[in-house]
């Protein structure tokens, strides 16, 4: 396959018990006597780690003619198989890459310190797996599958770069960082009690009363967690983040199920510890307004959604928002 290409095998819609293995039999170089569509349990060793079951189908990537070719594509009646074009203009490795045959991430955003970051870009695209490598909740593979780099060279690869030295203090073990999880619905199941000693576990600072009071969750702080709406789990939750005594704050996804005077006031709390405290923020979000409140500067992430994201280097919050109400992106040269 070209070095500009991707293929990406959807584990969840390959049945391999209900076709006739279409996609290998009608392969180009398969029928040339080359492997390059077979199944998981002839390419991995006995004993060997991998993603999805033995029957399951695999493709060489330099092997596949890419997507000029795609007949597997098409003969695959689930569905299952997609080969990409990589952006002509993308000339780096993956930052991480779930395995073979799987999503890969290109890019990473810069915590700035004091400063907020924002990320738009649609679901898919890896904006929530940068988020945690960022938080050290997931080490990146440079795209290695099997021979994961160490940290060593895992810095070379940035030196130079904006994220050197935060990548180093990670390393290090000095950055501190705290967390908003993406799925806020989900907080019930991993916390039983009451909603008081959720926000007084987590507050490092001693300002719970203070972040309580400014995004309006008094009413609730004695109501047990999973008696609380969705609205009211995202504001408890973005306090609970906020409270802890961090250098960077990554906070994925603040406004779902709240309504317009709530999103303000999360905008302007997180706007607020930004500049006035020089708290670190990187923000994960789709609304478009909240965005422009409250950011210093956006990376507009793109690419193929569950196939591979790019994360380009950041823009001004105008011209980063105009660009993508426009559909393209200049210096990308994306649509």
């Amino acid at each position: 396959m070209a070095e500009d290409s991707i293929a990406v095998v959807d584990l969840e819609k390959c049945q391999p018990d209900r076709c006739n293995y279409e996609c290998a039999n009608f392969c180009p170089p398969n029928r040339t006597g080359k492997e390059c569509i077979i199944t998981r349990g002839e390419r991995f060793e006995e004993g060997e780690p991998y993603r999805g079951t033995e029957d399951q189908v695999w493709i060489s990537e330099e092997i596949c003619l890419g997507e000029s070719c795609g007949i597997c594509v098409d003969k695959c009646p689930f569905d299952a198989i997609r080969i990409l074009n990589l952006p002509q203009e993308l000339d780096e490795e993956p930052v991480h890459r779930y395995g073979e045959n799987s999503f890969a991430l290109y890019g990473l955003p810069a915590p700035q310190e004091g400063q907020v970051t924002g990320i738009l870009g649609p679901n898919g695209i890896g904006k929530t797996t940068a988020v945690r490598v960022l938080a050290d909740e997931l080490a990146p593979n440079l795209g290695r599958i099997g021979d994961e780099p160490d940290w060593d060279e895992i810095l070379d690869t940035y030196r130079g770069t904006a994220l050197q030295g935060y990548l180093e203090a990670m390393r290090d073990g000095d950055v501190t960082v705290a967390r908003k999880p993406q799925y806020v619905d989900r907080i019930p199941d991993q916390f039983d009690g009451e909603t008081r000693q959720l926000l007084e576990r987590t507050d490092e600072r001693d300002v719970v009363d203070d972040l309580v009071q400014r995004l309006g969750i008094a009413p609730v702080v004695d109501q047990d967690i999973d008696t609380l709406s969705g609205g009211e789990l995202q504001r408890v939750a973005l306090a609970a983040t906020l409270a802890r005594d961090a250098d960077f704050y990554f906070l994925d996804e603040i406004t779902p199920y709240l309504d317009i005077s709530q999103r303000m006031a999360a905008a302007r709390l997180i706007r607020d510890l930004a500049a006035d405290e020089g708290r670190s923020m990187l923000v994960v979000e789709h609304d478009l307004a909240i965005l422009d409140l409250l950011a210093d500067a956006i990376h507009i992430g793109y690419g193929s959604p569950g196939a591979f994201g790019v994360i380009p280097p950041p823009k001004s919050v105008k011209n980063g928002i105009n660009e993508y109400l426009a559909g393209y992106l200049e210096n990308e040269n994306m649509r």
